[in-house]
């Protein structure tokens, strides 16, 4: 059975409800927001139902299993690949939703990059989170912080469509091209636009391998088989198995 929230909270915790009165035997939840999306979890354990957190963690609830890719490595990926074509100059971070954990992630991982350059040659001149990754969203971020006189030389976007909020407002002020813009996701025109020079990388993420164990994952937790995870990852509050895929840049 499948129900798609549409990026509401609360949508989604009442097709949670539902979903639990049709008798289901695995829950699958991409969370909208990994904190709230705890009380869902702990609804379906009630139930003696499994959970596996898809995609994104659910924080603090104890899920069953997470699959998921390497996101920090992700991050760790963006900013490279950044730190590579400016390895000096004022650089600007357009995040993803703050409710969505692996905005925290990717963030983790390319801070952990830019934080090596100890020269003081790398300028982080700001930072944004982007409610619920929206495309306008970013556009408005990105056209209030290109007003100002601010030089920006880098430019690290939480995916390929904030990156193409970001490249849009940069062709307006004819900057596309020379402000290297990362992204990730791998969407076709985020590869298109790496081809093109408006977009130095992406990050490329193999969801068939992803789709597929994560099916697997749940046929054999509904058949009340054991599965094997690759590491653990902690929620904020428990230890759970996590299944890591690896990203390309």
């Amino acid at each position: 059975i499948l129900q798609i929230a549409y990026s509401d909270s609360r949508e989604q915790e009442r097709q949670v409800d539902y979903l639990l009165t049709q008798g289901i035997d695995v829950l699958v939840i991409v969370p909208h927001d990994a904190v709230t999306a705890a009380s869902m979890v702990k609804k379906a354990k009630d139930h003696n139902v499994k959970v596996i957190s898809y995609d994104r963690l659910v924080i603090n609830a104890d899920a069953d299993l997470y699959i998921s890719f390497d996101n920090i490595k992700v991050g760790e990926l963006m900013g490279q690949a950044a730190l590579s074509q400016k390895p000096k100059g004022n650089y600007y971070l357009l995040n993803g939703s703050e409710s969505d954990n692996n905005s925290a992630m990717f963030r983790e991982g390319y801070m952990s990059v830019l934080d090596q350059v100890t020269d003081g040659s790398i300028n982080i001149v700001g930072e944004s989170w982007i409610k619920d990754w929206l495309y306008e969203n970013a556009l408005s971020d990105m056209q209030e912080v290109l007003k100002s006189d601010q030089k920006i030389d880098a430019i690290i976007a939480g995916n390929d469509t904030l990156a193409s909020a970001a490249i849009h407002v940069l062709t307006e002020k004819r900057l596309a091209g020379s402000v290297t813009v990362v992204g990730h996701d791998a969407d076709l025109d985020g590869c298109q636009r790496v081809v093109e020079g408006t977009q130095y990388a992406t990050i490329y993420k193999p969801i068939d391998i992803e789709a597929t164990k994560g099916a697997e994952f749940a046929v054999a937790m509904a058949k009340g088989l054991s599965v094997e995870a690759n590491d653990t990852i902690n929620d904020g509050k428990y230890t759970i198995p996590y299944y890591k895929i690896e990203p390309i840049l």
